[in-house]
């Protein structure tokens, strides 16, 4: 089994420039973290057709901020790494970005935002890196700023790995002491593939959990698709006819999610041209 990322160095330094770049230039990664930031906005059940100001924990080069984007928020990002925000910004993503320590606490002032997000990062905050880094301070002291910096009746949800029970209770203590509600939801959990944890946090009172997806056969075979460790959105996948019109377009499109660069489109792009075959 592979070894974990936080086994085997610092955020700040596993994530280092070749790490970061790979989060922009593989369309795998790129669905991944798309699909799983989306289901985080789902999770925070926001106003419909309203324009939020959401926090992006953990937001690295920014894909997620790009979700938030493309529904219509505003949002501000803050992450450990120096590389992935490198990346961000050659993205020109529209979000604020900040370098900052999540075990250090959440930087804003009391009720800045709508709801907070956060992609594949919580499960750091349950390593010592450092001689003097306690995982019940650091925990108890994002949870507490973070509560404090969210407006009453928000939420924050978090896609993270935890690597056993324990930590996963290590970290819900920590949010419920910090004055949060919740607990963990657990979408499809009987596939060992796409089965993914979300932390669900609410700031005004206790409130029923939203449903898991993938907790009956009907849905489950109704909804999703498994794609190696991860799910996406169920969608039948339609093989176009190689060097067709449609198959040179999604190739070219694949290129500019890998941000190669690409011919634009033109009423010219897969006709046949004469002579050839």
């Amino acid at each position: 089994m592979s070894r974990r990322p936080e086994h085997s160095a610092p955020p700040e330094i596993f994530y280092n420039e070749q790490e970061a770049r790979k989060y922009t230039q593989n369309s795998r990664m790129i669905d991944i973290q798309c699909s799983m930031a989306d289901r985080c906005i789902e999770l925070l059940v926001l106003p419909e057709n309203t324009s939020c100001y959401l926090l992006d924990i953990g937001c690295g080069s920014g894909l997620s901020g790009s979700v938030l984007e493309d529904q219509g928020h505003t949002w501000v990002g803050f992450d450990i790494s120096p590389a992935m925000l490198c990346v961000a910004l050659e993205r020109e993503t529209k979000g604020g970005l900040i370098l900052s320590d999540m075990g250090q606490g959440v930087p804003f002032k009391a009720g800045s935002f709508d709801g907070a997000i956060s992609v594949s990062a919580l499960q750091w905050l349950c390593n010592a890196d450092k001689s003097h880094h306690k995982p019940v301070q650091r925990l108890y002291k994002f949870f507490s700023t973070l509560f404090a910096s969210l407006s009453r009746n928000a939420r924050a949800v978090f896609q993270f790995y935890p690597e056993n029970s324990e930590q996963m209770e290590l970290v819900t203590s920590q949010a419920m002491k910090a004055g949060f509600y919740g607990g963990v939801l657990v979408d499809f959990p009987n596939s060992t593939k796409a089965k993914k944890y979300f932390l669900v946090l609410m700031t005004g009172g206790a409130m029923p959990m939203p449903k898991a997806l993938g907790t009956d056969l009907t849905e489950a075979g109704d909804h999703v698709a498994y794609a190696g460790r991860e799910f996406k959105r169920k969608e039948k996948k339609v093989k176009h006819l190689k060097k067709s019109k449609n198959w040179i377009l999604e190739k070219k499109a694949r290129r500019r999610r890998q941000g190669k660069e690409t011919r634009v489109d033109t009423k010219y792009t897969g006709r046949k041209r004469s002579g050839r075959f």
